[in-house]
């Protein structure tokens, strides 16, 4: 096997198209999810039996469920993608505070703290890759996304600061800011909408969750680490 790789949220659309496609590869899976249980068997039923290490459930938008994830690792990790988190689409005045502190907590916090944990483990090794899957609306914004926009772009600054922390440690950062892409993350979108966005695309295409997954196994797999700090844009140039 070529490494052990924990994904956090493994279960959604983009995340489980990560994890076959690096179970594909050759490595071993820890697998991190909330809910969606069945994209987890989904993903087994793709991959060899011993590709996957462990399954862990835990609900990151509180400060219990991510110590719950942390103690759950008891693999060495060589890798880590946080693909998780979820879009929120409402006007600012009428967000409550709830929601704010879910999405900071997701999007923000657990990243830090996993990552907290993870790292000296990963130093003492010099060797290992950090993937955040961001949003093209981290660095543009987005009208009716402000909170989702804020967290995103909190992302892009956690990466490119932490780029520079560990900047002479063997380690890799770097983040995958997608596009527009066809996942149920979209379905609130009308078709008209949809067809909207497309055409504002120049590939003339929603982006699809395989098309992350390469850009994952791209940035773990590259033989140098000079890739380090960046925003990649994957987007279709939209």
């Amino acid at each position: 096997m070529k490494g052990n790789i924990l994904i956090i949220g493994a279960s959604g659309d983009i995340g489980s198209a990560i994890a076959i496609k690096l179970g594909n590869e050759g490595y071993q899976l820890l697998l991190h999810y909330h809910k969606n249980v069945d994209n987890i068997n989904h993903i087994r039923s793709q991959l060899k039996s011993d590709s996957i290490l462990s399954e862990i459930q835990a609900d990151l938008s509180d400060n219990n469920g991510i110590k719950r994830l942390i103690s759950a690792v008891v693999f060495k990790v060589d890798h880590i993608v946080f693909a998780g988190g979820h879009a929120y689409y409402g006007l600012l005045q009428e967000t409550s505070e709830k929601v704010m502190d879910e999405m900071l907590t997701i999007h923000v916090k657990a990243p830090m703290l996993i990552t907290k944990h993870l790292l000296p483990s990963m130093i003492h090794q010099k060797f290992g890759n950090i993937v955040v899957l961001s949003s093209i609306w981290g660095e543009a914004g987005a009208s009716m996304e402000v909170v989702y926009s804020t967290v995103k772009g909190a992302q892009n600054s956690f990466v490119k600061s932490l780029a520079k922390e560990i900047k002479t440690s063997g380690i890799s950062i770097n983040a995958i800011s997608p596009g527009f892409i066809d996942t149920k993350m979209n379905q609130h979108l009308s078709n008209i909408e949809r067809e909207i966005i497309v055409q504002d695309i120049p590939l003339k295409r929603a982006g699809c969750p395989n098309d992350i997954a390469h850009s994952v196994s791209f940035l773990i797999n590259q033989p140098s680490n000079h890739i380090h700090g960046q925003i990649i844009g994957v987007d279709g140039a939209w």
